[in-house]
């Protein structure tokens, strides 16, 4: 199966040292044989019909940031996501590139034009799903082509998976969560050590929990991003990110959750759609399923007859939203068998 990966990130290396380090195991159990011929990043692109040198790709960006370390045969320097999705030939297209909510771009654009040239499409992007996931669906389905999407809520936890599959026979009649792990960190860290949200932001970004730019984890708008992707998933709604009722936690302060402390209760942020979708600072016991700490995300279904599931899980990172690719690859695979 021919790949090209567009975007060539931590997500996106991280899939290249899987396909690399897995191949051996996905030939067995699975039937599958990853070949990665094209990948581009923001600078340029690559393209090899024999395959890309894996560890030399992997091995150019960390050194020099570009792809250039492969060579003049392989490398264009100015080529764009959009050129190489056009001129390889490939079976799936991997985008991976950074979220843009404004427009959705340059990601929505490489969606719809791999759509168009038949090419089946793993999305670990959010922004194009937040803000035009049913035409995208509809584009899919018109061209005859798979759509996969897991590693945009969860990273390497499988939410919409399990909700989609596991809670088969049940009826899902609302979702809440905690979908940010980097708000859920600062606001873990506040809550252990009686600061305010700026030291635990400094050191949430010190990690690598949170970007240089951490607006659209503290503002609210990346758990936003994730309850549209969700509730359309799942619930069947046509929701966009311009829906959604948005209150970060900017506003949060040690002595908010120093008074949530005293009555039993933690803040946490969530995401809900029920009847309307909402994402703000709430108060919950901290018996409740959804108190997780550090980066962790948890997502509570509710279900008829079953009742409350919850699923607790990494909901970030290199290697977990890789998985999720791969695991996207797989199910692109036995369609294929079929």
């Amino acid at each position: 199966m021919r790949i090209v990966l567009v975007g060539f990130g931590v997500v996106g290396r991280s899939f290249a040292e899987l396909v690399q380090s897995d191949h051996v195991k996905l030939a067995k159990d699975f039937g599958l044989k990853p070949k990665i011929v094209g990948v581009a990043d923001a600078k340029g692109a690559a393209f090899d019909r024999d395959g890309i040198d894996l560890s030399a790709a992997v091995g150019s960006k960390k050194a020099s940031g570009t792809l250039s370390g492969l060579g003049p045969d392989v490398y264009r320097e100015g080529m764009t996501g959009s050129d190489l999705i056009r001129e390889a030939e490939c079976e799936v297209v991997v985008e991976s590139t950074p979220t843009e909510i404004m427009r959705g771009e340059p990601g929505l654009s490489h969606l719809r034009l791999a759509m168009k040239e038949g090419r089946h499409v793993i999305c670990t992007n959010k922004g194009p799903l937040a803000i035009a996931m049913p035409a995208l669906i509809e584009l899919a389905n018109h061209n005859g082509v798979v759509f996969k999407f897991s590693g945009t809520v969860g990273g390497g936890t499988p939410v919409l998976d399990f909700a989609k599959k596991c809670l088969d026979g049940s009826q899902i009649h609302s979702i809440k969560g905690i979908l940010n792990g980097t708000s859920n960190y600062i606001l873990t860290r506040m809550a252990a050590e009686g600061i305010d949200m700026g030291p635990a932001l400094a050191d949430a970004q010190r990690l690598g929990y949170a970007e240089a730019d951490p607006t659209y984890d503290i503002e609210g708008l990346d758990t936003a991003c994730k309850l549209v992707i969700t509730s359309n998933y799942i619930l069947g709604t046509s929701l966009s990110v311009k829906d959604v009722a948005v209150r970060g936690i900017t506003k949060v302060s040690a002595e908010d959750i120093a008074s949530a402390k005293a009555a039993g209760d933690t803040i946490k942020l969530i995401g809900s759609v029920d009847g309307k979708a909402t994402v703000a600072p709430v108060r919950i016991p901290m018996t409740h399923p959804l108190n997780v700490s550090g980066t962790f995300n948890a997502i509570s279904f509710d279900t008829r007859p079953a009742g409350e599931m919850t699923l607790v899980g990494k909901g970030a990172g290199g290697p977990e939203t890789a998985s999720s690719v791969l695991r996207d690859l797989i199910e692109i695979r036995r369609a294929f068998a079929r």
